[in-house]
């Protein structure tokens, strides 16, 4: 049996990196994406997003409440962190919104991405509003 992963396809030549990759990536509220290009302290980002809390897409489970990132906690390069309100902590998380979680995530990254510039400096912030259409995914098979 083989694993199943998918590329971003380009259009650019020597352009087929993501630009998430080496970053912290935060995904706000609004669906915008910040990129920071070296580790912090959730407390960094929470001191700017009050009553809120910090989320990992790892950690991330249907049917159970969102484990929230202890504030001294690091915030780690190449992993997907949710800044969610205050009053979500206590919800179990439905499947309707781990989608609307993902989708967030997934328009967020696909903008970042679609730029096609693999020395980006990873410390963007772009609207939901503002993003092109994500380009067509082409999944490959590891054997």
């Amino acid at each position: 049996m083989g694993t199943c992963a998918s590329i971003q396809g380009s259009s650019k030549k020597g352009a087929n990196f993501t630009s998430w990759e080496s970053c912290v990536n935060i995904v706000h509220l609004d669906g915008t994406l910040q990129q920071l290009k070296k580790p912090l302290k959730a407390w960094h980002v929470l001191s700017l997003n009050p009553n809120c809390f910090i989320c990992s897409s790892e950690s991330i489970n249907v049917g159970s409440t969102m484990k929230a990132v202890d504030p001294s906690e690091e915030l780690h390069l190449d992993h997907i962190y949710f800044i969610v309100p205050t009053i979500r902590s206590r919800v179990p998380l439905s499947m309707q919104d781990l989608g609307q979680l993902a989708f967030k995530a997934n328009a967020a990254l696909a903008h970042s991405s679609s730029n096609n510039n693999i020395f980006k400096p990873c410390n963007n912030k772009v609207p939901l509003s503002r993003r092109k259409k994500p380009q067509r995914t082409h999944p490959i098979l590891i054997t």
